[in-house]
């Protein structure tokens, strides 16, 4: 081989290199955010009702930091190789995904859309072809909040909110509708919309104790 020619990969395996240990001080970053909101709201399953609000409000300054460093990542990849390296990330955003959907889910009943969370994590247009939230990493976080709504209906009956199991047993279902209306060509992505048969399951049997206990002020939702 050439030695011009050696040169010129050994450089470029170089740059490679450099260029990867840039992007993963990034994802360090990212994921330790990530995981300090998932011990944040990992506390609303023994939060009272009347100190959720609170909590949720000590989540989103870390959302909003999630930015930065989303900014970051997006000034390091060069254009046009976000799918070369969105795997380095996709955990991290994921998770953010899951804690912002979560915190609006528990601060309005309503779920966040694509575009809000995107716009919450501060993804820009220009930076698609670098940095950007994909629908399968969306759908990943959603279904991330299902499976933490399962074990919060169950716990908010020990915390004695007993309305909560009804509410989250009617958002559930509309979800689950939702995912059944799309066309899931992803195996990853469709075995885990099938693990949300056993959420609501395990939701709707929560329901019904309730309800059969009469405990619930919200009766009309239990045939949701």
């Amino acid at each position: 081989m050439d030695p011009s020619e050696l040169d010129q990969i050994n450089a470029f395996l170089e740059g490679d290199s450099e260029l990867r240990e840039k992007i993963k001080d990034q994802v360090n970053e990212f994921d330790k955010k990530a995981r300090k909101m998932v011990g944040l709201l990992n506390r609303i399953h023994f939060t009272p009702t009347d100190a959720l609000p609170a909590l949720l409000e000590s989540v989103k300054p870390i959302l909003n930091d999630c930015q930065a460093v989303i900014k970051a990542l997006a000034d390091s990849v060069p254009p046009n190789q976000f799918w070369r390296w969105k795997d380095m990330w996709s955990n991290s955003l994921r998770t953010a995904v899951f804690a912002a959907v979560l915190v609006e889910y528990l601060s309005s009943g309503q779920l966040a859309s694509l575009q809000q969370v995107s716009e919450q994590l501060g993804m820009k247009e220009e930076w698609k072809d670098r940095v950007t939230l994909t629908v399968e990493d969306y759908l990943q976080g959603v279904i991330s909040v299902v499976n933490e709504l399962s074990r919060l209906a169950v716990n908010s009956v020990t915390l004695g909110n007993f309305d909560q199991p009804i509410k989250i047993s009617a958002f559930v279902k509309d979800l689950f509708v939702g995912f059944s209306m799309l066309n899931l060509k992803n195996d990853t992505l469709r075995r885990r919309f099938d693990s949300l048969k056993y959420d609501m399951k395990k939701i709707e049997e929560v329901v019904y104790d309730v309800s059969l206990r009469k405990l619930t002020s919200v009766p009309t939702l239990t045939s949701t």
